[in-house]
């Protein structure tokens, strides 16, 4: 306790290129089986994301406020049992209760055209599946956070999380088209389908995983979970990068979350495109994404992570000022323009701040610190998507989309309250716990 706090130590460089063979990480099995069934997950997601807005418009009449609340209810559950999942994910082991997210989320998206075959198919039928599959997701994805430092080493980390974030993006390209199609011809509901198999994959490409985690000790298992959970976010409170990462996120999403809540609807009923075209336009969005996540550790290497993540997100984010100018014809090169670049400083900024936060954080608490920062961040989802469909509701779309919008473009200045701005790298360690990052100043 007498000794000083040194100053934090410098993420560390890649592995030397000639110890990469072609094709990296993919040609490791257990992160390729991991990787697949990610991507594959990823795009039955999309798919979701776009279909039940959909359905709730087409086939059953909703409001813009109702579609607004179908992403509430999606991300609802990270203020409710998102602390708890935490402390849960740091004692149990990580795949099995990966694999259970993914028989919930497969059997919950089969009731859907289920219950519309048959004639029963509600508005609160399909909240209530918004909500279920969102808690699914908050354990899945604090449980998956966990579990990737098992499968690659730390220096594989920036590779790993751009290939996932990558094929995630990729995902966003194919799935919104896919829905839109699937919707166009079959029905909606159609897209739900194809969502819940996505999960099934999942599941098999997670049993073929051998990589195995080191069981919880004892000692961490005999404290409370109140305990573990408030270490957790005193954690993040406390530490200068975490906290203001975290004051980011919750006001980026807040924003981003506000217009994407009510895209489809603005597109639908305000620009006036068909079901068809919707998912067309949101899949050629996510080729920003596809950019973002394969030039991302490039980026943080030519120009140090910590300057790279500055660079993506003050100069990307005012770009979603150019959604709002949509219009029929010649004008949806505006949604696009400003989706693609938005996309890629998102993608870009997420592969960066997830690798660091693999190799910062103690590994004990990953969990705890991952979900409280989520808690926050994805906290405000709801919110924003409440918010987007009020407003969209009392002044319209097209206005609140400028709202929402202007809001994202100044989100990024949050960055620049914290130590972030100072060095040219994210540290590898909390202060205390190494050395002076290359290129501080």
């Amino acid at each position: 306790m007498s000794r000083p706090p040194a100053p934090a130590a410098a993420t560390p460089p890649p592995a030397p290129a000639e110890r990469r063979r072609p094709g990296g990480l993919l040609r490791q099995r257990d992160f390729r089986m991991l990787w697949i069934g990610e991507t594959t997950s990823a795009f039955g997601s999309t798919l979701t994301g776009v279909a039940l807005p959909l359905v709730a418009v087409t086939t059953l009449g909703a409001g813009t406020f109702t579609v607004a609340l179908l992403t509430a209810a999606t991300w609802l559950p990270w203020l409710v049992v998102g602390l708890p999942a935490g402390a849960w994910i740091d004692r149990l082991p990580r795949r099995p209760v990966m694999l259970a997210c993914d028989l919930a989320s497969l059997l919950l998206l089969l009731s859907v055209p289920v219950a519309a075959w048959i004639g029963m198919l509600t508005i609160t039928h399909l909240l209530a599946v918004a909500l279920l599959a969102g808690v699914s997701t908050v354990f899945f994805q604090t449980a998956y956070h966990v579990y990737l430092p098992t499968v690659v080493d730390a220096a594989d980390l920036p590779e790993a999380n751009a290939k996932l974030q990558g094929s995630e993006s990729a995902a966003q390209v194919a799935g919104p088209g896919a829905a839109g199609l699937a919707a166009q011809a079959l029905g909606a509901v159609s897209g739900l389908l194809a969502d819940a198999a996505t999960f099934l994959v999942s599941a098999l490409c997670l049993m073929a995983v051998k990589a195995r985690e080191k069981p919880v000790e004892r000692a961490r298992r005999a404290t409370s979970l109140r305990t573990e959970i408030g270490a957790g976010l005193r954690f993040v409170v406390r530490d200068p990068y975490l906290r203001v990462l975290t004051a980011f996120g919750a006001a980026s999403n807040l924003a981003l979350t506000g217009y994407q809540a009510i895209l489809v609807v603005f597109l639908v009923r305000e620009v006036g495109v068909g079901p068809g075209v919707v998912g067309g336009l949101i899949a050629a969005t996510g080729l920003g994404g596809v950019a973002g996540a394969a030039l991302a550790p490039w980026i943080g290497r030519r120009l140090g992570t910590a300057r790279a993540l500055l660079t993506c997100l003050l100069c990307g984010s005012p770009a979603g000022l150019l959604i709002p100018l949509a219009r029929p014809g010649a004008g949806l090169a505006f949604m696009v323009a400003g989706g693609l670049v938005v996309s890629a400083a998102v993608v870009a900024g997420n592969v960066i701040k997830g690798s660091f936060r693999q190799v910062y954080c103690p590994r004990p608490m990953l969990g705890r610190i991952t979900v409280s920062m989520q808690f926050l961040n994805y906290g405000t989802i709801p919110l924003g998507a409440l918010l987007g469909g009020t407003l969209g509701t009392a002044l319209g779309t097209r206005p609140t989309m400028w709202i929402m919008t202007g809001m994202a473009a100044v989100s990024a200045l949050v960055l620049l309250a914290g130590p972030i701005r100072r060095h040219r790298d994210l540290p590898a360690a909390p202060p205390g716990h190494g050395h002076e990052p290359a290129g501080a100043r």
